[in-house]
């Protein structure tokens, strides 16, 4: 990427943020999952107790399992939450979900989604599109500007089942923009803050460093762009560990001081959840699974029981992950911004792939990065189409009531319509984006839906059988998704060899 002629902002760009901004208004009144109580306790308990108890409190079951900063934002809201309801303050007081409660955690999502639009119009001033159309609606930055604002899976995820995802995700794409820019040190910082928000983001901790650690801190290369060693800069990187260092201080040392570091950790990192969630995330554990249950009901005998899922998995799986990530992190991290961003969309797609106990809402941590890229190649805009389209029907199951059954779908068809056909405009010179089979694929998630919304429940398996649908979303997805990320891989991978040929 390049910065692009010209500047990203302007009336459009605000009119888009205003439009989604009244989508979410108009979402309000829509059904919310659990994680609404669970933000609504821990309102409750930043507010009402003592930091020393914040993370030993056990009256509801959904106790804090957030980093520190989380903690302290929840307690930053639970001063403006008393405002519109006392009531939700009270840590006794659990489901409880009045008007005044569900308005006040709705509009707080929508409020701090301010920080996601600023750095969504960060990165769209450094999209550097192939022939951007002449007309507005096919310039690079205005397609990226739709696919990251109007976001699908965010919308649903955050707006009508409920989480915070939105600004935790600005404050990563404004990190990969302050990169771009060349403000590495702003960026490291940006990127340590969000691991003490959520630290899912560790996935993707990898990238990072090695990037700021190859751009940063050594300041030369030689003429085959290779590493100069003697222009390594140990200021550099005593700046960075200072930032790291100051961070983790700032959000973990009063735990530290109160001897309470272990159990936070525990909070963290909670292991004995078990490998799979309890709605199969589309990865490769979701058919391996389904593979050895099959085997188990045909009557194979099934080696891979629980035990052995429960004990050894965990061993093998963070390693797999590791040398998956790392490997394409050491070939190709020297292409630059653009390579790094490659590396953190692999690093989010191998740890969704082979992670533990992954919920099926990972999958944005690879998509949301992948819509930049989608903008420059029509390669990478078929990989996109793909994974954005599976990975959105892969959530699907989050939203199960009568209600928000059509405005998922009307969403999702807007969405995945206006995807296809902005970027097929953007690279229509390239040829197709998907090949048959990709496109046949694809098709088949709509017979999916129609069997698992429609007929299924018609069926006397429903009672007997009632895992059926999401067995057979979570399967057929990681297909889908298991495809996206090896046809990545590959073209990474494939690029960075022509990259080091050409130079050499």
């Amino acid at each position: 990427m390049a910065a692009a002629a010209g500047g990203s902002g302007g009336c459009w760009f605000l009119a888009l943020a205003l439009g989604v901004s009244l989508l979410k208004c108009l979402l309000i009144p829509t059904y919310h999952s659990t994680d609404f109580e669970v933000h609504r306790n821990w309102l409750a308990i930043t507010h009402n107790l003592p930091v020393s108890q914040w993370y030993y409190e056990a009256t509801s079951e959904w106790t804090l399992d957030y980093p520190p900063f989380f903690a302290w934002f929840e307690f930053a809201l639970s001063h403006v939450a008393k405002y519109f309801d006392q009531e939700m303050l009270v840590i006794q007081n659990l489901n409880y979900s009045s008007q005044a409660t569900v308005f006040f955690q709705r509009l707080s999502v929508i409020f701090t989604d301010i920080l996601f639009v600023y750095a969504a119009h960060e990165c769209c001033r450094y999209v550097n599109g192939k022939r951007p159309g002449k007309e507005l609606l096919e310039k690079p930055m205005f397609v990226l500007a739709v696919l990251l604002l109007w976001n699908f899976g965010l919308l649903i995820v955050d707006h009508i089942h409920f989480q915070y995802n939105g600004f935790l995700f600005g404050l990563m794409l404004l990190s990969v923009a302050r990169l771009f820019q060349k403000r590495h040190l702003e960026g490291a910082l940006l990127f340590a803050v969000l691991l003490h928000f959520k630290h899912i983001y560790i996935y993707v901790a990898p990238a990072y460093c090695v990037y700021l650690l190859r751009s940063y801190c050594f300041t030369e290369n030689k003429a085959d762009g290779s590493l100069k060693w003697s222009s390594f800069s140990f200021l550099r990187i005593t700046l960075l560990g200072l930032i790291v260092c100051l961070v983790s201080a700032l959000s973990l040392g009063p735990f530290a001081v109160l001897g309470q570091l272990p159990q936070v950790i525990s909070r963290l990192f909670p292991f004995k959840r078990g490998l799979c969630h309890a709605y199969w995330a589309p990865n490769f554990w979701a058919l391996y699974n389904a593979v050895d249950k099959t085997l188990a009901v045909v009557g194979t005998v099934n080696y891979l029981n629980d035990r052995w899922i429960g004990s050894r998995i965990p061993a093998h799986c963070p390693s797999f992950c590791d040398s998956t990530s790392h490997t394409h992190l050491y070939l190709h991290l020297h292409i630059g911004p653009r390579g790094f961003l490659q590396c953190l969309i692999l690093c989010a797609l191998s740890s969704f792939m082979f992670g533990w106990h992954v919920h099926e809402k990972a999958i944005l941590l690879a998509i949301l990065p992948l819509s930049l890229l989608s903008v420059e190649s029509p390669k990478r805009a078929g990989i996109y189409l793909i994974l954005t389209t599976t990975g959105h029907f892969s959530l699907f199951p989050l939203l199960f009531t009568p209600p928000e059954i059509a405005t998922k779908i009307l969403l999702m068809l807007l969405f995945t319509v206006y995807s296809f056909s902005s970027l097929r405009a953007l690279f229509r010179k390239e040829g197709r984006l998907l090949n048959w089979l990709e496109t046949i694929y694809l098709i088949a998630l709509v017979p999916l839906e129609i069997f698992c919304e429609i007929v299924f429940p018609l069926t006397p398996w429903k009672l007997k059988f009632p895992f059926i649908p999401l067995l057979l979303t979570s399967v057929y997805c990681a297909l889908g998704i298991t495809y996206a990320w090896l046809k990545l891989y590959v073209s990474v991978l494939t690029e960075s060899v022509t990259v080091r040929q050409k130079a050499e």
